[in-house]
């Protein structure tokens, strides 16, 4: 099952990018047009779950609390976070996530993109995701974001699919301690800049600080 983040689609309508046209540590001037609005839409796989599990994820996480990563710590690659997690409205657990790689890609990677793609590297960001409690995650997918060399955002939002880099989702049986699961995120950073390191942020306690890995 693949997950669709924001997007704004391209003249090809077979891919999507949205690129952030504010001047800020998390934005910044990629878009072709300071004009150019972007428009975003946001979906989620949940899968129907029981007031029981419910109860049952909330005890595992407390369970689990005193082994989590602290907020803003800094990982190297091939590191391992333990993090409290929740996904949508009814699921909550605690997952392990394993930066596993980050890999550059070519211009030509993006040429679903169309021309809202020029002047853009792409970088793949590929991880592990594990139950850790064996609370019902299914079908649940964990986002992460690329940072520039200077621990900043690089500037570019870009949402989707490439044949070098597919989003996965949990799969139904992600419901057992131990359970993993692969995926690949898509950045991408100005020609010239790079990718060097991915954050996790969610959840309040990750929000203003973050877990990084750095190559």
């Amino acid at each position: 099952m693949k997950h669709v983040r924001g997007t704004l689609f391209a003249a090809v309508g077979a891919a999507a990018v949205l690129l952030s046209s504010c001047a800020s540590e998390t934005g910044g001037t990629a878009a072709p047009s300071p004009s150019t609005a972007p428009v975003t839409a946001a979906t989620s796989a949940v899968s129907p779950t029981s007031d029981t599990s419910a109860t049952k994820s909330t005890k595992s996480t407390e369970a689990a609390s005193g082994d989590v990563t602290k907020p803003g710590s800094t990982l190297k690659v091939g590191d391992r976070a333990v993090v409290p997690f929740k996904y949508g409205t009814d699921k909550q657990g605690t997952i392990a996530i394993v930066v596993t790689a980050i890999e550059q890609g070519t211009t030509a990677d993006l040429a679903k993109f169309g021309d809202k793609a020029n002047g853009l590297t792409p970088f793949f960001i590929r991880a592990t995701v594990e139950n850790v409690d064996g609370s019902d995650l299914a079908y649940s997918s964990v986002s992460l974001r690329g940072i520039g060399a200077d621990g900043k955002s690089t500037g570019v939002i870009i949402s989707g699919d490439v044949d070098k880099c597919k989003s996965e989702t949990a799969k139904k049986d992600f419901t057992t301690a131990g359970a993993k699961f692969e995926t690949c995120v898509l950045q991408a950073a100005r020609e010239g800049a790079t990718v060097a390191g991915a954050t996790f942020d969610k959840g309040d306690d990750y929000l203003k600080s973050p877990i990084t890995w750095k190559s």
